[in-house]
């Protein structure tokens, strides 16, 4: 995303002529910076070499994952359809991961008979209901357990996932017994140890925490597991006031530990790699003033973009031209669903614009499209990738015929 001469592009389109010719709202991705942050996070962790598990959840585009596989990820899948997904996009079974508080029957079933590396559990009733699945099918299958090391990841409440409060995981005591319970299971066979303490994190405390709780558990357990699933959450810079997480240290305390602890690293990153390639495209409906605020209704809405909405979360926002030197104004940008939440962002320095200008949303590449929905009975955006100067539909746009 740069200006040139006052337009602003992606890669080396414009704005302007991707909403003319596709229409607005509309997810753009950049598949070189998506190249650039696969080939970054590889060199960053090189020392030990983790299998990189792309955490599906973040974007769902078979496009995308299919661009993914090419640089050797695997996936980490939450559900069946993700791993139907992750799958179809040609990731190798045995580099999926599946993990996830509320596995069903039918999905366990599913995800054994595919030969995937590991389901990590996350409750006695679920390693339970595996056991009995596997007996069944007269296999054995490799499992995790997932730990929550009550660990705070500093950030948002809302994707925590680490702390003690949170549903995710066992706690030191049932791990303990569930290890136990592995070890005389003759269709179980454990094999990693897993733990995700949150998203969007861009401190390296709590994963140093995270690593330390992990060495005493292990100790504890005598047992020698072959992967240690460190989760992702490493977060981006969606505001020039946000610090970067500093691989190097992370790499470093990871060499320390596996000084020790010599297990195969496992990495399930989804925003790292996909968050800051996205920009959503919309366009200014209406500009509605009153005494309290000037109001920019956009074509775009919390359907179609849910973070800020769900989390309150803040992205950068853009005029798709440029225009030095004109009156800076306050204004709130916000979406036409028929909901208060249904906001974007409140800026008190943007350059004036009107109706039928063009607006950027930015780092949406992350649970952007994943997150939208047909709510208001509103169609889903299309989704565009863009290579230098060329684009391709990656998901076309819902028409209401659709969904009628």
């Amino acid at each position: 995303m740069k200006y040139i001469k006052n337009k602003l592009t992606i890669e080396k389109i414009s704005i302007q002529s991707i909403a003319k010719k596709f229409g607005t709202p509309s997810y753009c991705y950049s598949l070189n910076q998506l190249k650039k942050n696969i080939i970054n996070f590889k060199k960053s962790f090189k020392s030990f070499s983790p299998l990189i598990c792309f955490a599906v959840k973040s974007n769902t585009n078979v496009s995308l994952i299919k661009e993914i596989k090419k640089f050797g990820l695997g996936a980490d899948v939450v559900s069946m359809g993700e791993l139907m997904i992750a799958l179809k996009a040609g990731i190798n079974s045995r580099k999926i991961v599946f993990s996830g508080v509320g596995k069903t029957s039918r999905e366990i079933s599913f995800a054994i008979d595919r030969n995937i590396l590991l389901i990590n559990a996350e409750s006695k009733s679920e390693i339970q209901e595996i056991h009995r699945i596997a007996k069944l099918k007269g296999k054995k299958i490799q499992i995790g357990i997932r730990l929550n090391p009550n660990t705070d990841a500093k950030t948002l409440n809302q994707i925590s996932t680490g702390k003690k409060e949170n549903k995710f995981g066992v706690n030191e005591k049932t791990f303990l017994e569930l290890v136990n319970y592995c070890k005389i299971s003759k269709n179980l066979e454990l094999k990693c140890l897993s733990v995700h303490i949150g998203s969007q994190i861009l401190d390296n405390r709590p994963y140093e925490e995270m690593l330390g709780v992990i060495g005493k558990i292990i100790d504890k357990t005598n047992h020698k597991f072959e992967f240690i699933d460190l989760g992702g959450g490493m977060g981006i810079t969606y505001d020039e006031k946000d610090k970067k997480l500093n691989y190097k240290r992370y790499s470093k305390e990871i060499k320390k530990f596996l000084k020790k602890y010599k297990s195969k690293v496992i990495f399930e990153p989804g925003r790292a790699i996909i968050g800051n390639t996205g920009i959503l495209v919309s366009k200014v409906v209406y500009i509605k003033k009153n005494k309290e605020k000037n109001f920019v209704i956009l074509d775009a809405a919390m359907n179609d973009f849910m973070r800020p909405a769900l989390y309150g979360a803040s992205h950068k926002t853009l005029p798709s031209v440029r225009i030095r030197n004109k009156s800076k104004r306050s204004y709130e940008f916000v979406g036409p669903i028929c909901e208060s939440t249904d906001k974007f962002v409140s800026l008190k320095k943007f350059q004036e614009i009107k109706e039928k200008d063009l607006v950027v949303i930015c780092d949406v590449g992350a649970y952007g499209m994943s997150l939208s929905s047909n709510y208001n009975m509103r169609p889903k955006p299309p989704e565009l990738l863009i290579s230098g100067s060329k684009v391709k539909v990656i998901r076309k746009r819902q028409k209401h015929k659709d969904l009628l």
